[in-house]
C-alpha cells in the first residue's frame, strides 16, 4: 500500500539546503515552488521514477500557518540534512489507521499544476522522532515526472532508531534499510559521479 515517494531536505535557507545536496551529489537542483499553505518553498531533484528529493525551507516571505510547519521546521536549527521522508498511498485513510498515533490528519494542499492530500501531524513531527513517515496521496499528476533526467537515482535509504522493533514492521518497503542506534537518515544515491552518500 506504501511506496517511498521522495526524500527531504531541510535547511535554514532554502539556498543551504539545496547547496548541501548539490555538494553532496555534484548535480544541480531544480527549480520547486511555493507551498502557501506552510509557508515553505523548495526545490526538487528526480531521482528515477516516482521518486525525487526535496530541498525545502521557510519562505521569508510566505505566510506563517496556524498550524505547525511540517518536517518539524518551526524547530529546525543547524546545518541543512536529510531530516525526514515521504510515503504515498492511493489510500490514504487506510493506511493512517494503520500507523501510529500522531502521523497526522489528512490536509488538502495544492502547489502550482500539482495537488495532493497529506497527513500533517498535530506537532509537525511524525512519529518515532521523524523516521516514521509522512503519508500522501496525490491528486493527478507527480512531481517526480516532470523533473529533468539528471542521471540521479536512489540506491537505499537507511533509517535508524533505537526503538528498530517497533518501527521496522510499519516501513517494510522497497529502497528501505532500517538498523537499530541513535537516530538518523541517510540515502545512497546513484549520481552521474558514481554513488554519492547523502545526509
Amino acid at each position: 500500500m506504501l511506496s517511498l515517494d521522495h526524500l527531504i531536505v531541510v535547511g535554514e535557507t532554502l539556498d543551504a539546503a539545496a547547496a548541501h545536496v548539490e555538494a553532496a551529489l555534484g548535480v544541480p537542483t531544480q527549480a520547486g515552488g511555493r507551498h502557501d499553505a506552510m509557508g515553505t518553498h523548495n526545490r526538487l531533484l528526480g531521482l528515477g521514477p516516482g521518486v525525487y528529493l526535496e530541498a525545502i525551507a521557510i519562505d521569508p516571505a510566505g505566510r506563517t500557518p496556524e498550524m505547525p510547519r511540517w518536517y518539524n521546521m518551526d524547530r529546525f536549527t543547524g546545518p541543512p540534512r536529510l531530516t525526514h521522508w515521504a510515503a504515498r498511498t492511493p489510500d490514504l485513510d487506510t493506511a493512517l489507521a494503520m500507523m501510529p498515533p500522531g502521523t497526522g490528519a489528512p490536509l488538502a494542499l495544492k502547489r502550482g499544476d500539482y495537488a495532493w492530500t497529506m497527513a500533517i501531524p498535530e506537532t509537525g513531527q511524525t512519529p518515532f522522532d521523524g523516521m516514521s513517515p509522512a503519508l500522501l496521496s496525490w491528486v493527478g499528476p507527480h512531481p517526480a515526472d516532470a523533473l529533468e533526467d539528471r542521471g540521479c537515482t536512489l540506491n537505499w535509504l537507511g533509517i535508524q532508531h533505537p526503538d528498530i522493533d517497533s518501527l521496522a514492521p510499519l516501513i517494510d518497503l522497497d529502497h528501505i534499510r532500517i538498523s537499530a542506534g541513535p537516530m538518523g537518515l541517510r540515502a545512497e544515491i546513484e549520481t552521474p559521479n558514481g554513488p554519492r552518500v547523502l545526509t
